[in-house]
């Protein structure tokens, strides 16, 4: 058996993703070719009670956890930390997510090569959204912070069973000229999206959610990196960093 083929075999026998669910993603054909820039929405990529497990194990040492809340980019997020102590279930699914099977399928998918996550998590991992929360529409930072690596693709799985379009919290994908919002996405249970970020990929979750005090918008987030960007090629560079860059939108502000 050849190494592809072992990873093959060894993801087939995963307890997070539904069958057949990364040759899904490698025969996607329509994501660099997505307005406004290159992205996918798919549904039931993971085994639902694989999705559970990471709601059961939800992390409840806040001391370890970060809070965003400035009043006018960010209101009422909380996310996980390096220091956060997830459940076994939830760290093993991570790192299904970092490992060399899921790369080459998410490789193949966007025609990047060289990807690789980040085990810093920095940014990434548990979010939750409490009741009146938002996040402006804005582009990432584009450095790693202590690697200087690029960054190339985020992540989010949505865990929001019984949602709907009353709950709110839809994630805008909007044009490079900010003149308006061109996909929205309703952040329903099992559902992920993934997309190429760059200065003009503008995203956010400009509006509030309407839950429950305990029922807030939750998702998994992964952000991937590469040495550069060779596929479009650029060479790796250290002096055009910036960090996240904060859109308002027409007419309505942040």
């Amino acid at each position: 058996m050849s190494g592809e083929e072992r990873l093959l075999h060894a993801c087939d026998n995963s307890d997070l993703f539904h069958p057949g669910a990364l040759e899904r993603l490698e025969e996607y054909e329509g994501y660099r070719s997505a307005s406004p820039f290159p992205h996918v929405v798919f549904d039931d990529l993971f085994r639902r009670e694989a999705l559970r497990d990471v709601l059961q194990e939800w992390p409840r040492d806040y001391n370890t956890m970060e809070t965003h809340d400035d009043g006018t980019f960010v209101r009422k997020k909380t996310g996980t930390t390096w220091q956060t102590d997830f459940g076994p279930k939830t760290n093993k699914y991570f790192q299904d997510l970092s490992g060399a099977r899921f790369l080459m399928a998410l490789e193949r998918l966007t025609g990047m090569w060289g990807l690789m996550g980040d085990p810093y998590m920095f940014g990434g991992g548990l979010h939750s959204t409490a009741s009146g929360g938002r996040l402006a529409i804005h582009a990432d930072f584009n450095k790693h912070p202590r690697f200087g690596l690029d960054r190339r693709l985020n992540m989010l799985i949505y865990l929001n069973e019984g949602w709907t379009d009353l709950n709110g919290g839809h994630l805008e994908l909007w044009d490079k000229k900010m003149q308006g919002c061109e996909v929205s996405v309703l952040p329903v249970f099992n559902r992920t999206v993934i997309f190429t970020t760059s200065r003009t990929s503008f995203h956010g979750q400009p509006n509030p959610v309407v839950a429950a005090p305990d029922a807030g918008r939750r998702s998994m987030a992964l952000y991937y990196y590469s040495n550069g960007r060779a596929d479009e090629g650029s060479p790796p560079l250290l002096d055009n960093q910036h960090s996240t860059l904060w859109q308002e939108r027409p007419e309505e502000g942040y």
